[in-house]
Order: structure tokens, then C-alpha cells, then sequence
């Protein structure tokens, strides 16, 4: 059976967490083990209330299932009056391009709504009505594309947030903005013992094979060898 191998860095990580928790559960302290010995920092999309193994898993994860952003075409038309360089917000009529800022009206969303149900290059119905969809977005280089003057309305591909819908100017914005936004960082001793969120099949699984009782045998005679936890070992197996 092979030992576990605890490296100065990892080792440096335990005593300082050994030693600022000294009532430590061994299960807790395996946990914690792991997390720094394979560099899991798990994460809670809140949107769908599951835990993963890491953001960057996660990331890759959506952006391959085309479920964090989507490529927009939107009209951009000059409209100096309506969004300006103190707008922080604008919603935007997909059809004609004509954007509403929310510093120019006193109520921009009753304005987009009273637009694209007027506007004449709406010519999408549902029951016989214009629909009433539009674009928001907070991106400042999105916004700048509506002060800039241009002589006739121009097209330009944006990207839309799966889980906002808002726009974006780049995919790095939006990733940005879904990490600030949509993601938590927990520490891995927590993830087992919570019962509020999902875990993540393949994260669960890992855990699972992890906490073997061979695996852990072979943590707490690590453990038992470095001076400064020594007496946490003792404590687990007269426990």
C-alpha cells in the first residue's frame, strides 16, 4: 500500500488549519487534506443550486454545452438623446436599434415596452400582437456603441448571458461578470455535510472513492509523522 505523501507546501497548509481548529474532526481534516494536496475549490452555480469540483470546471463545462453565453446581432442606430456617457443601463429595441437609457427617461422600461409595441420594424406577433422582447445591458463598451455618431444604424455581434440575458461586448466580460454574480467559492470540509444544494455527480463520486477507509488509515499515519500534528493523530485513534 502506498503512503500518503504530504508535501512542505501542503504540510505548511495543515498545521496552520490544525492549529487554528484544535477540537478538529478527523473526517474534516482529511477533507481539508485533499483540497490542498489536489487544489479543489469547489463552487456553488447558484442558479441551479449544485456544487462543482472547481469555476474553471464549470466554465469549460458550459461554454462546451453553450449554456453560459450566445452570440446577438444587434442594430445599433445614433441616438445621442436617449444614451449618454453618465447611462449605467440601457435597453434596446432588437428591431430598430433605438436604445433607452436609464438616466434620459424617468421610467426607461415603460419606454421600451411603449416602443417595440409601436415600432414599425416589429414585425413579429403572438396572438396577433407585436411582441414585446428587448435587450438590456450594463456593459459600458456595449453602451458606448450607442453615444458614438454614426450617419445609418449599423449591426454588430454581441454576447448574451445564459444566466442574465443581459449583453455583453466580449466573453471575458460576461465570465467575469458570471463569476462575480452567479458563483461561491466553499471550502470542500463543507460540501459533504450541507444538505441545501446538489452535488455534482462527478464531484460526489470523488468524494466518495476518497473517503476510503485505507486512504484515510494511510492520512493519519502521515499525519502521525510531522511533530506539530502528531497529537491529532493520537487523539483519532484512541477516538
Amino acid at each position: 500500500m502506498t503512503a500518503t505523501v504530504i508535501t512542505p507546501f501542503v504540510k505548511d497548509e495543515l498545521v496552520n488549519f490544525f492549529q487554528s481548529t484544535p477540537k478538529l474532526d478527523l473526517l474534516t481534516a482529511y477533507l481539508f487534506f485533499l483540497s490542498k494536496k489536489l487544489n479543489i475549490d469547489p463552487v456553488l452555480y447558484i442558479k441551479e443550486k449544485t456544487i462543482y469540483r472547481s469555476e474553471q470546471e464549470l466554465i469549460k463545462r458550459l461554454e462546451a454545452e453553450g449554456k453560459l453565453y450566445r452570440e446577438t446581432e444587434i442594430k445599433i442606430q445614433f441616438s445621442q438623446q436617449s444614451v449618454n456617457e453618465e447611462t449605467k443601463k440601457i435597453y434596446i429595441c432588437p428591431f430598430s436599434g433605438k436604445a433607452f437609457g436609464d438616466n434620459t427617461f424617468a421610467n426607461p422600461l415603460d419606454e421600451i415596452y411603449d416602443w417595440v409595441s409601436k415600432c414599425p420594424e416589429n414585425t413579429e406577433r403572438v396572438g396577433g400582437l407585436k411582441v414585446k422582447k428587448f435587450f438590456v445591458s450594463e456593459d459600458p463598451e456595449v453602451i458606448a456603441n450607442y453615444i458614438k455618431k454614426r450617419k445609418e444604424p449599423i449591426k454588430k455581434i454581441v454576447f448574451s448571458s445564459v444566466a442574465s440575458g443581459k449583453l455583453y461586448n466580449s466573453k471575458a466580460t460576461i465570465i467575469h461578470d458570471f463569476k462575480k454574480h452567479y458563483l461561491k467559492h466553499m471550502e470542500l470540509t463543507e460540501v459533504p455535510n450541507q444538505n441545501r444544494f446538489q452535488i455534482e455527480d462527478s464531484l460526489l463520486q470523488f468524494i466518495q472513492e476518497e473517503i476510503e477507509e485505507a486512504k484515510v488509515t494511510l492520512f493519519v499515519e502521515a499525519i502521525s509523522e510531522i511533530d506539530e500534528l502528531s497529537k491529532f493523530a493520537s487523539n483519532w485513534l484512541e477516538g
